[in-house]
């Protein structure tokens, strides 16, 4: 494997200690505030946006064209099942690095058509993932549920000082 894939998939396998330690109601609680979100519906679109890249409809990545299989939000097993499909293919998943792909999404403005390469898009995603695990983290927070991973949801850069 190459150190691009090792990270998503480093980054991806602390899912598995957070799901472990979830039941369904944790999972699908959308109490906190603002936004009311839940843990679930974050790691299914984490999953969901791995989906796209890995299980393209055709050769473009179309992120607007994500499954959004809401049971992944609100059962455990789903989540991990989904989690493995991700995980396995993740694991099997060879690319050019340097042949250019067509990455399609909504910035906001209405689609957009881009231009990437498989590194950068695999970057993107494990950048994407990292920034729901601090979301997660939040919602896990305030709904008192005990982390047991100093490192999650923290970008691999932040000094370890600025953890504690």
């Amino acid at each position: 494997m190459n150190n691009l894939i090792d990270s998503n998939l480093n980054t991806l396998n602390q899912l598995h200690s957070i799901i472990n330690q979830l039941d369904n109601r944790n999972l699908s609680n959308k109490t906190v505030e603002p936004y009311k979100s839940s843990i679930g519906s974050h790691i299914r679109h984490i999953l969901d946006f791995y989906y796209c890249i890995l299980f393209p409809e055709s050769e473009i990545i179309d992120f607007t064209k994500r499954k959004r299989d809401e049971k992944v939000e609100s059962c455990c097993v789903s989540a991990k099942a989904y989690l493995n499909q991700i995980i396995e293919a993740l694991k099997t998943f060879e690319y050019n690095d340097k042949k250019a792909i067509i990455v399609k999404d909504d910035l906001g403005l209405g689609l957009l058509t881009m231009t990437y390469t498989y590194d950068a898009v695999l970057s993107q995603a494990n950048s994407h993932t990292i920034h729901h695990f601090a979301i997660i983290n939040y919602i896990m927070n305030a709904l008192d549920l005990k982390l047991y991973n100093s490192k999650f949801g923290y970008n691999p850069t932040t000094v370890i000082e600025e953890r504690r």
